[in-house]
């Protein structure tokens, strides 16, 4: 069974340790590894290979029960030491958070883990038992120290349904059955990734039957999907919520972005609802926050309502009643129809800027070391709650965050360490309110993703796991007799 996937692979989305706050790498994840505890289909946290867990009452230990039986792909037997050593090694989204929070991890005994916290984390669950973080997914202790990381990208081990046999860096990956997964044999013998970030060639691919599953086809190539009886559009909307950020520029008081006004009229400017019927069919669910609506804490915010006057009339109002030129407009390649339709709307009230396309990965890259000059899009299809979203995109210390505000900080901090449902809603709301007021954002909408598969395929895994963006459980997948 083949897939189309709209981005060039990258190795780093082979190790749990290198996970990001975006869902891209879950696509590997979950073929190649397993976790602790993951979403499941009907459920949000669902036993893996912890059979169990439980938390002291006083919030300040939670204890693991482990699996027992289960092998690594190359036979190493699963314990409780790789428990510790995968949480050690962890450097992805969230991590300083979980150093901050996280007091010990002990081995107990080889089946059973104890987590201490320095002080009771309401959020720790989340971080660690969902793709809010890769910190709970598990890769072998004895193989990584034996080879080194690097080579462990090269050559993944894991426990999951599939293992590794081949990786031709722009091309594809080839996955094998684990007919010892514990949970149940895969229902696919093979599964191939081929990386295909051009969408045209992806539907060309499922049209022709060499792909059996196409990621991400937007606008025109989805109404196409739909008019074709050999093929199944299967739109997932998921909290792949998608804004635009005004980068460090909004705190520049030299830059036009510095003034409320001017990116009030950015929001002003753009038509959402003819976006979202011209790219995703309208599937997508538009919004006015970066927080998707399902999260828990999440405040419902509507989008700034489209008024391309009132955007030419604040834009007077803060000096520029010519307009301005604001330079480069940055996209995901993978979201150039959205990307061209927000620089069209820019450019009807004035705001004249550029869109500079990017691989996946180089975008990524550049939010994380905020090297994004003027407007770039940012995007995140990652599981958590509000607290999640705020501390990677919104906290000073966020990995991909470009907001700077203390009190804002301050709010998060708070929030973090309250074990009060009603009051932690209250202070999240505040964080999500004062972004709102002062404009920090674009936001656009929690996506409507258009992906499709071919006559070949009886269960794609697409929609199975609750807010997962891509296939899953991929021992589920199945193709037609």
């Amino acid at each position: 069974m083949t897939w189309a996937i709209q981005a060039n692979i990258s190795p780093s989305w082979f190790d749990p340790g290198e996970t990001s706050g975006i869902a891209t790498p879950y696509i590997f994840l979950y073929a190649l590894h397993d976790a602790l505890v993951k979403p499941m289909p009907g459920r949000a946290m669902a036993s893996s290979l912890a059979t169990s867990w439980s938390e002291s009452q006083d919030g300040l230990t939670y204890d693991f029960v482990l699996r027992t039986g289960v092998t690594f792909h190359n036979g190493d037997p699963f314990t409780a030491e790789d428990v510790k050593f995968s949480y050690e090694r962890y450097k992805g989204a969230g991590a300083a958070e979980l150093r901050k929070k996280i007091k010990a991890v002990t081995v107990v005994t080889p089946q059973l883990v104890r987590l201490t916290l320095h002080e009771p984390w309401p959020d720790f669950l989340t971080y660690y038992a969902t793709p809010a973080t890769g910190a709970g997914w598990i890769v072998p202790k004895s193989y990584i120290e034996k080879v080194g990381s690097e080579k462990f990208k090269e050559q993944p081990i894991g426990l999951g349904p599939y293992r590794f046999v081949d990786f031709r860096p722009g091309v594809e990956v080839l996955l094998e059955a684990n007919i010892s997964y514990w949970r149940k044999v895969p229902s696919v013998k093979r599964l191939v990734f081929k990386s295909v970030p051009d969408a045209t060639t992806r539907l060309t691919m499922l049209k022709r039957r060499e792909a059996d599953v196409a990621y991400a086809l937007f606008g025109p190539l989805g109404e196409e999907v739909r008019r074709d009886p050999n093929l199944k559009l299967e739109p997932v909307v998921s909290p792949a919520t998608q804004w635009v950020v005004f980068t460090s520029r909004q705190y520049d008081p030299a830059s036009p972005w510095f003034d409320r006004r001017v990116r009030l009229a950015a929001n002003h400017a753009i038509n959402r609802r003819a976006i979202n019927e011209a790219e995703t069919l309208g599937h997508s669910l538009p919004t006015g926050s970066i927080v998707p609506r399902r999260f828990d804490g999440a405040l419902a915010l509507e989008p700034f309502p489209y008024d391309p006057k009132k955007a030419r009339q604040l834009l007077a109002e803060a000096g520029y009643a010519g307009g301005f030129d604001a330079g480069d407009f940055a996209v995901d390649n993978v979201f150039t129809g959205l990307g061209e339709a927000i620089v069209n709307d820019l450019t009807a009230v004035g705001i004249r800027t550029r869109m500079r396309p990017l691989d996946r990965a180089a975008d990524q890259a550049a939010h994380h070391e905020r090297t994004h000059k003027g407007l770039a899009l940012q995007v995140s299809a990652a599981l958590g709650s509000a607290a999640t979203r705020i501390g990677t995109f919104v906290a000073s210390t966020g990995a991909q965050s470009w907001i700077k505000d203390a009190q804002i900080d301050s709010w998060y901090a708070q929030q973090a360490t309250e074990r009060d449902h009603h009051v932690r809603q209250a202070i999240l709301y505040k964080v999500q309110q004062k972004l709102h007021d002062e404009v920090r954002f674009i936001p656009i909408w929690e996506l409507g993703v258009l992906h499709a598969s071919g006559p070949r395929v009886a269960v794609s895994g697409l929609g199975l796991i609750p807010l997962l963006l891509f296939s899953g459980p991929l021992e589920d997948v199945q193709l037609k007799s």
